[in-house]
């Protein structure tokens, strides 16, 4: 039986892509541990508190892209629909029964464990605009198919943008990058992403808060809350080239609120110096590369859609975390994937990579029926 003919159980998945993705689960525990045990000692009575938790998020993420992984992606497309209303209903169920940390209020309580819905979130628009786009049956180059695309991700981001502005611009960058994919014409792209920027800026202006926000980026010295972002900075200009070292962080001390979460890129600053920086970068650049090698290579309209909207998550997600970390933005909580404390946040990220591994295991098989 010639290869291409190969049923899906023996193909391989990318195993460049594979190789990155625990490179980078190995960098972020091992990086967490180093930013978050200063906060764990003082607060746990433990410097591994966090590491621990992390690790044992990390194993299930790792068990869940397996098995992931190992199920024909067309049936978790078939199951989007479900899915979609599932997260909007959990992010109704956050507004209503959430519990409160740190002024947000974003996880429900599941018994010991705590969930953050606005990550399962991110994985159902995915599949959802997947499925969406998909029975479109390829007519996807008018302007209505752009704006009946966009009206239906409108329920789920009003949900989860009421109290997590971040995810919700995350979730409409994946649907702009998605329907960009699967329809490419600039001139309509332009008209649509002028009408999505005057409704962030509306969304914005709706509360004060994300106002004051603005002024905090562009004078942080002149406001408390600006603290974080000028500690974070002293952070990024002490590592210099080479960086104090690991473990030698002194802004991690107290000084950088929540180390461990989303300023850690200003502790790898300072202790890896703009040399580790880089080499992160990197590493997050070759991720994105094979997803859109694996996009680009699948010849299943529902597969290239797939690693196309994982791989736009992924971007987001890196280019905001590193854009508030440096001030290039306004702060607005957004975690570094792989890297930064947040066990939901890992356990779906790794799933998502599993349903990219699973799309590359097809790139070569033709197109179904």
């Amino acid at each position: 039986m010639s290869q291409d003919k190969q049923p899906h159980s023996t193909r391989q998945a990318d195993s460049i892509m594979l190789t990155l993705v625990l490179i980078l689960a190995v960098l972020g525990l091992l990086i967490l541990f180093s930013a978050s045990e200063y906060n764990g000692r003082v607060r746990f009575h433990d410097s591994a508190y966090y590491f621990k938790k992390q690790l044992f998020a990390t194993a299930l993420g790792l068990g869940a892209m397996y098995l992931v992984s190992s199920i024909d992606y067309h049936f978790f497309v078939r199951l989007a629909p479900a899915a979609y209303l599932l997260s909007m209903l959990l992010s109704t169920a956050v507004l209503l029964f959430g519990q409160e940390i740190n002024g947000s209020k974003r996880w429900l309580n599941l018994g010991p464990l705590s969930f953050q819905p606005s990550e399962f979130a991110k994985v159902s628009v995915v599949l959802f605009l997947t499925w969406q786009i998909e029975r479109s049956h390829k007519r996807t180059d008018g302007f209505w198919f752009m704006c009946r695309t966009m009206l239906t991700l409108l329920p789920i981001v009003g949900l989860v943008g009421s109290n997590n502005l971040s995810t919700a611009i995350i979730i409409l960058g994946i649907g702009v990058i998605l329907i960009f994919a699967a329809s490419p014409r600039y001139i309509q792209f332009a008209t649509l992403g002028g009408a999505g920027i005057g409704f962030i800026a509306i969304f914005l202006a709706a509360e004060s808060y994300r106002l004051e926000r603005l002024a905090i980026w562009r004078e942080p010295e002149k406001y408390e809350k600006g603290f974080q972002t000028i500690q974070g900075l002293y952070a990024i200009g002490s590592g210099g080239l080479f960086g104090r070292g690991i473990g030698n962080s002194i802004q991690k001390l107290g000084f950088v609120p929540e180390a461990q979460n989303d300023m850690i890129f200003s502790i790898i600053c300072e202790e890896m110096g703009l040399t580790g920086a880089i080499i992160l970068i990197l590493i997050f650049a070759l991720l994105l590369w094979r997803l859109c090698v694996i996009s680009m290579n699948c010849q299943e309209l529902s597969g290239a859609m797939i690693a196309a909207g994982i791989m736009g998550h992924l971007a987001i997600q890196v280019i905001l975390n590193i854009a508030v970390v440096t001030n290039t933005i306004p702060n607005t909580g957004i975690t570094l994937p792989f890297i930064s404390y947040g066990g939901t946040s890992i356990v779906f990220l790794l799933g998502e990579m599993g349903l990219a591994l699973n799309v590359s295991r097809q790139k070569n098989n033709p197109p179904t029926r």
